[in-house]
């Protein structure tokens, strides 16, 4: 990949970085821990003029197996944290992420490690670490929350910081919306969307007197494209219209699929909050290529019309903006579990530039550097 359009890439926040001594879950678990990944961060752009991440931290259990049984984590609202544990026989292990259940005829997962959210502020470029803010960290108080909270997003709308988040449990996989004055302390408006749909970016200013988020519904059946289609079949970015940001309305038109020309050919999914530029609102976006267990997460992106998001004026997806960077790791390889995965969560404007937020193989933050120019028409 050519990618001299970068200006800086770097590693800013890794798993060695998380002190564990303030961990939500040392409230309750007795079981030793450890740092499977802190990632996939939603940025914004602080008051005081420094950048905010809100990483992910994916604790595991340090020793998952005992005897003949694997434990997961679990959110128990009376008890705390606590451990489930399943007999080998009965799961799958193939994923190091999750396992699968085999008892059930339907698809049913238990995670590795649940994940909490925690505010690391950077500087005004995000090239250097200022405050790991352990004392505003989120981690789950609701039902739907009992396996985790992942995957931040942050939009800036009308003064205030909205932050969209994947809420994990045996009730619904669900959308949560959290509200922030000063993009720190942050209080929970609920679910916002339902059962199986991922990737919830609120863009950053209404359109028409509307707000717009992109939405990922998830499923495990879909059907089949017509064989002369463009487009795969399988999970895409959506469009949907709110008048409040608590009811949302889905676009009844398609919106940004899967082509066959492209190497997405397993899913794609929103990466970044919307955010307008001079030719329309920038999106940048995940795309799979179906190879192993996981698959190669890419990034690209797109430009939307700026009065009407739906209408796309034009999309990159045949040149990845971003791919996993082996360099990068290379430090901290001996934590490495996945590879080829960059999963990118954040976008803010720095002088002429956008510095752009990564998950790194699941599991430490990139910080790329990139001039706003390269996104033009």
């Amino acid at each position: 990949m050519n990618n001299n359009y970068i200006k800086s890439d770097t590693l800013i926040f890794s798993p060695d970085n998380v002190d564990l001594s303030f961990s939500p879950l040392r409230k309750t678990l007795k079981e030793e821990t450890y740092v499977l990944g802190a990632f996939n961060p939603g940025l914004c752009r602080l008051k005081n003029g420094n950048l905010l991440m809100m990483v992910r931290v994916a604790e595991a259990l340090s020793n998952a197996v005992v005897d003949d049984k694997i434990y997961s984590i679990r959110w128990d609202e009376e008890l705390g944290f606590v451990t489930d544990g399943w007999n080998l026989s009965h799961v799958n292990i193939a994923d190091p992420r999750q396992f699968k259940i085999k008892e059930y005829d339907f698809t049913v997962l238990a995670l590795t490690s649940l994940s909490w959210l925690l505010p690391v502020e950077l500087n005004e470029d995000g090239s250097a670490i200022k405050q790991i803010h352990y004392d505003k960290i989120i981690s789950p108080q609701f039902t739907n929350q009992e396996y985790g909270i992942e995957d931040a997003r942050i939009s800036f709308i009308d003064g205030r910081y909205y932050m969209t988040t994947c809420c994990v449990s045996s009730e619904r996989h669900s959308t949560m919306l959290y509200v922030s004055d000063d993009g720190l302390n942050y209080s929970c408006l609920g679910i916002i969307l339902d059962h199986q749909n991922k990737d919830m970016l609120l863009f950053e200013g209404k359109i028409n007197n509307k707000y717009y988020a992109l939405t990922r519904p998830l499923g495990v059946c879909y059907f089949a494209s017509p064989p002369d289609s463009l487009y795969h079949p399988g999970p895409s970015i959506q469009l949907a219209e709110s008048p409040d940001l608590l009811h949302w309305k889905p676009s009844d038109k398609p919106f940004l699929r899967a082509s066959k020309s492209s190497l997405s050919n397993s899913k794609i999914g929103g990466g970044t909050q919307p955010i307008l530029t001079k030719d329309g609102w920038l999106i940048l976006y995940h795309g799979v290529e179906d190879k192993g267990k996981v698959g190669i997460y890419r990034t690209y992106w797109a430009l939307l019309d700026k009065d009407n998001p739906s209408k796309i004026l034009k999309k990159v997806e045949h040149q990845p903006l971003l791919e996993a960077n082996a360099g990068l790791t290379s430090g901290i390889s001996n934590q490495i579990y996945l590879t080829d995965v960059v999963f990118t969560t954040g976008i803010a404007v720095y002088e002429n530039d956008f510095i752009i937020a990564s998950g790194e193989l699941d599991l430490a933050c990139r910080i790329t550097r990139i001039s706003q120019d390269y996104f033009s028409l």
